[in-house]
This record gives structure tokens, sequence and C-alpha cells, in this order.
């Protein structure tokens, strides 16, 4: 028994000494190694080393700073509301008021006290009053606004020469170049954030009405009518607008571009209102889908959908099907890339138009004229009419018709109402010009019906009640 456990130990101590001997000195080497790294490395994803190799090679936003900080000021609105009143108020024949406030900001922008700021910061108010960086407070008189572009101009008049920011070339903005906003956030004034531009031409409405410069630099409530300004301190938005699921910043702020800013405030100066130039067309941006459906082969442009009778794309020469790709040899690939630009114009200037017709590029001079048209509700576009508009449907006055609103356009045409029909009042109100149908639907209630009076191409005066 004992041999017979002697003879199986001496075997196996043979086969691990076999063993051991191959792999030591005849299998074929197949290392593997593993490493455990608690700093791993990260390849850069562009061939540009390190743009900021250290903290001194960082921008330097303190001049943007100083050179702003004391040109922003605190706009403070009262408004008087009248509250609910109570028995002892009706007894006494009174009318309870109570006195509210709101808070936003403001840029000077020239040494004699005229300050810019957003409409919404001073809609409605019974008295303004500004408050400098050297804590000074100035009653502030308001010199106009325009609530499309939400933009109003005020005055103070102070005993000295104001600190005040210049403008910038809102066009030549870049996105991903840093800017500093500046204003005065939940009462903090003062107060100075970082960030970049992320977008430019950005439209929140939906309708391609607004042309935004869009930053996360942090924006609260308060910095409404603040600067956005670039690393050289100079102008280049109007801090306007909050995207954020909490109302405060957690997102992106928005600024009306300098260059649009700048020509609202001129229009209030020189004019007393705000003079919007148009070009006088209708359309919107291409893309794959929209080049699919117009049967065209572009993917990129503004396709010219239709043009304004009379406007001065008209007069241009600017065709239905026309797709203009830059404007004063900018690129456009959004319609609020048109428009912004357009906003930063006149009446009567002069743009430059890259349009492509039948697959040729050529290039169109078009004069801005005045807007005198309006997307009137329920019925559509209409627009200022001309003698022999008026003439031909026996009317002394009243707006033409001239496109009909499409949701709508069976039920007006089954009733006789077409395009070149003349609607002479709005809720009794006598309309001659398309700003007069503005302020008749602006002064309307929201519980009292809408009533057209027109005259149809048949020359057939008609009364229709919408409520």
């Amino acid at each position: 028994m004992k041999k017979i456990f002697s003879l199986v130990l001496v075997s196996a101590l043979g086969g691990a000494l076999t063993l051991g001997a191959y792999k030591l000195f005849l299998e074929p080497e197949n290392k593997i190694e593993i490493t455990a790294d608690s700093n791993p490395s990260f390849l850069p994803t562009s061939n540009i080393s390190n743009v900021f190799n250290t903290a001194a090679e960082a921008p330097d936003l303190t001049t943007a700073a100083e050179n702003t900080v004391n040109a922003v000021v605190h706009v403070k609105n009262v408004t008087i509301s009248t509250g609910q009143m109570t028995f002892q108020d009706l007894f006494l024949g009174r009318s309870p008021q109570r006195a509210q406030m709101g808070t936003g900001s403001g840029v000077i922008i020239n040494a004699d006290g005229y300050i810019i700021t957003n409409n919404h910061v001073i809609n409605n108010s019974d008295k303004l009053t500004v408050t400098l960086n050297n804590n000074k407070t100035y009653d502030a008189e308001i010199v106009g606004s325009d609530p499309k572009t939400d933009i109003a101009l005020l005055k103070i008049d102070a005993d000295e020469d104001l600190p005040y920011v210049t403008f910038a070339d809102s066009d030549q903005a870049k996105i991903g170049e840093w800017v500093l906003a500046v204003g005065n956030p939940f009462n903090l004034t003062s107060t100075v954030t970082a960030g970049i531009i992320s977008a430019k031409a950005r439209d929140l409405s939906g309708n391609s009405t607004q042309s935004f410069i869009q930053t996360d630099a942090a924006v609260n409530p308060g910095n409404s009518g603040g600067a956005l300004v670039n690393t050289n301190g100079e102008l280049i938005g109007i801090n306007t607008a909050i995207s954020s699921q909490t109302g405060s910043y957690i997102g992106y702020s928005f600024a009306v571009p300098s260059n649009i800013a700048r020509r609202v405030i001129e229009d209030i100066m020189e004019y007393g209102n705000v003079q919007n130039g148009i070009l006088g067309i209708t359309g919107g941006a291409l893309n794959s889908a929209a080049a699919t459906d117009l049967g065209v082969n572009d993917t990129e442009g503004i396709y010219v959908a239709g043009v304004v009778e009379d406007s001065g794309a008209d007069k241009a020469g600017i065709k239905e099907g026309d797709i203009i790709k830059e404007i004063d040899r900018i690129k456009v690939s959004k319609f609020s890339d048109l428009t912004g630009h357009i906003g930063a114009k006149r009446v009567d200037d002069i743009v430059e138009l890259k349009i492509s017709r039948d697959g040729e590029l050529k290039t169109v001079n078009v004069k801005l004229t005045r807007n005198e048209t309006l997307n009137l509700p329920l019925v559509g576009m209409v627009k200022n009419a001309k003698r022999e508009d008026l003439k031909s449907v026996n009317a002394t006055n009243g707006i033409k018709i001239i496109e009909l609103n499409k949701e709508y356009e069976s039920y007006w045409k089954k009733n006789g109402v077409d395009e070149g029909s003349i609607i002479t009042s709005i809720n009794d109100v006598k309309i001659n010009t398309v700003d007069d149908a503005q302020e008749a639907i602006k002064n309307r209630s929201s519980y009292e019906p809408l009533r057209i009076e027109l005259i149809n191409s048949k020359g057939e005066k008609e009364r229709y009640n919408f409520r």
C-alpha cells in the first residue's frame, strides 16, 4: 500500500516538473499586462493644443466690465392698480388703490442721459425712477417705445455728463464669442455674468418675427433691459428674455441685437415713432422636406411664396419661386436671418439680395418700403387701398383684402367675399388705413364680438359678426 502511494506521489511531482519546464522554456511568450490608471488621459478632438493652458491665457473680461457697469442703471416702475372694493369702500365712495413696483435694468447710451431698456420694463408705469451705479436716483420720462421689438427709450436730467456704452455692429458678433451680461437681477445691483454667444437670429415666436442673440450668460428677472456687451465693452444686445423651466436662469437668455435696438431708438428720436421698413415678400426657409414639396433642388435659402403688391420687392422684380440666398452679402438659411437684418434697416434703405431663379444666381437691389399690410384676424392679409381700388367698388374709405385666411377662405368665398373686397369699418370704427384697423383690434375688449363691415367685389355692402 505504501509502495502504491509513493508511486502516485512521484508521478504527480514528475508531471508538475514537466509542465513547469514547458511553460518556462518551450511555450511562446504571450504576455497580457493589466494596469489601473487613476488619472486617465483623454485625446483632444481637434488639432489645436489647449486653447487656455493657464488662467493667464483665459479672456480678460475686467476691462469690459469696468467700461459697462457704470453705464447700466436700475429701473424702478411704480404702477397704481385698483384693488378689490369692500363694502366700506362702496359706502364711502372711494376706490381702493395699491402701488406695485417692478424692477429692471437700462443702458445709458449717451452723456445727456438717454437710456435704452425693454418696453415690458416700463409698460403701464405711473412713476419711473432710475438709480445709477453711484447710487444717485433720478425721475425718468418715457421718450417712446416699440412693443414689437420690446425696446423703449427713457430720458433723465442729470447734473453731470454720464458714462455711457457705445454700440457695436451686432451683425459682426460671432457664435462662440465671449460676452458679458450686465444688469440688476433680483435687485442685486451692478451684477456681471459671462458666457458665449450660443446662436444668432433666434426666433421664439414661431412666426419668424423675432431675431434674438442667444447666450448662456446667466440672466435672471431684473436683467431685462440690461446690456449684453463684447469683450471690448461695446453694446451688442439688450437682454430681454429667458428660456427656462423655472423662470430663472437654468437655460438660455436672449437679447435684442444692438443694430435693431439702435434703429428703433433713432426712429423714436427723429420721428417720435418707429418706421418699419419691409421687403414685401411672403415665404419660408427651405430644408429637404420643403424642397421636395416645392419641387426645387435648393435646401438652403428663403423661398418666395408671394410678393406684396407695390412693395419694394415687387418693384425690383422679385418673383414667386425665387430663392433668396444672401442679403447684403450675408448668407440666410432661416427666415429670422432675413427679418433680423431688415429689422435693423429703415424705410427707403436699399438692401442687396442674391437670389436663385431657375438655377441661376443674380443680384437685385430692393428699396425697403413702409409697412402697409396687416394680418387681420379671421380675414387674412389686408393692405392700404389705392384710390382706384376704392373707386372700383364705389367706396369712399377702407382697406383692401389681398389674401384670405386659409382656414376661413371657403366661408368668405361662399358669401361672395374675395381678394379685392374693401373693409370699411371694424367695430363701428371707420377704417382708412391698416394702422386704423390695428388700433381698432387693439382697443377691442376680449368680451366684445368682432364686427366687420365690408364692400365685396360686386360692390355689395355687408356686415359680419364674429364671437
